[in-house]
């Protein structure tokens, strides 16, 4: 299986997360990448490939312009307030409040903003292009007729709705990629997320659309982040209901119950016609990641790997959540390695 890869991704190494009420270094730091990639040329899993450059046209496939552009100015605005330190949320537009975009940097980030751990520092906006150039080549790679290719996307995107950012995420690698997908002849095109947390973004974006079916499985959202996303009933709206699957985990959630969860919402892609399969990829539901209340073990990583081939699609594999834990490198590979033997 090849992987696609950019250094890059260096250029977000913010310094500053909100985090039980301090400010912390945050979990979604340059470290993961690397793991992942030295135990991808451990195995030897395949090639490492770079990705090329791809502009801004399968990104605003599917997110806002004004966020974009946002995105690539924020920073600099920020700066040019004098503030000292990276560009962190102050202020949203909450229940009853007006929903303008205000002009000062200030109001901006609030307005695109659907959490306040995530700051923007210096190079966001382009490790996140770059991230979703990963995501663009590992599809390429799939649409040419490979089996299987795994973008190692950082940062993450699954949070990423089409016109907010938060959960460490500024641009969706996987649903750029899957638009992308069925904009070059795939008729119907599934996302999978297996990571810890609900995918909002993907969820958002694809909510009232039938031809991407999203399907998730994560923690409970009464108890996990995002809160307000996530829940069982949440099932797509207009051309898109019943398109979008969601199954909430309780806290302990083992092998055997999310085993059983996975065969259903495979089950269900299976018998919608899918043609190509697009996995969020989240490794945060080990039992020792930092954040996580799911009991999942690296052996299970294997069998999640296997569980997703017996679907027999055409897979992509985007890297989503796992944090800097020794394990993530094995964890994410335990996972295309039993997709390889089984496929």
């Amino acid at each position: 299986m090849k992987t696609v890869y950019t250094d890059k991704h260096h250029l977000r190494n913010a310094r500053t997360e909100l985090a039980g009420g301090e400010l912390v270094r945050p979990f979604e730091c340059p470290e993961r990448a690397e793991i992942i990639r030295a135990r991808v040329e451990e195995r030897q899993l395949g090639e490492i490939v770079s990705p090329g450059e791809r502009g801004l046209s399968p990104v605003l496939a599917v997110h806002d312009e004004g966020y974009v552009r946002f995105l690539e100015t924020a920073w600099d605005e920020w700066q040019a307030e004098g503030f000292k330190g990276e560009a962190m949320v102050a202020c949203w537009p909450a229940r009853r409040m007006t929903d303008r975009r205000p002009d000062h940097i200030e109001g901006k980030l609030g307005y695109y903003a659907m959490a306040a751990e995530t700051a923007i520092s210096p190079g966001t906006f382009e490790a996140a292009r770059w991230s979703a150039n990963v995501a663009l080549a590992a599809a390429d790679i799939v649409l040419g007729g490979e089996r299987a290719a795994f973008a190692l996307t950082r940062p993450p995107g699954h949070h990423a709705a089409r016109d907010m950012f938060g959960g460490y995420c500024f641009l969706n690698n996987a649903a750029i990629a899957a638009q992308h997908m069925r904009l070059s002849g795939a008729g119907k095109v599934a996302i999978l997320d297996v990571d810890y947390h609900h995918g909002n973004g993907t969820q958002d974006i694809f909510y009232e659309r039938a031809d991407v079916l999203f399907a998730s499985l994560h923690a409970d959202p009464r108890v996990a982040f995002p809160h307000f996303s996530g829940y069982a009933d949440e099932t797509g709206m207009g051309d898109g209901e019943g398109a979008t699957l969601n199954r909430p985990l309780p806290d302990g959630t083992d092998w055997t119950h999310f085993s059983a969860a996975l065969a259903d919402v495979l089950d269900c892609i299976c018998k919608t016609g899918t043609e190509a399969l697009v996995v969020s990829l989240g490794v945060d539901t080990f039992e020792r990641d930092p954040i996580s209340t799911l009991k999942l073990t690296s052996e299970n990583f294997l069998r999640l790997g296997e569980q997703i081939a017996s679907a027999g699609l055409p897979t992509l594999f985007v890297m989503e959540g796992g944090y800097a834990v020794a394990e993530i490198g094995i964890n994410a590979v335990n996972t295309l390695e039993g997709f390889e033997q089984a496929a």
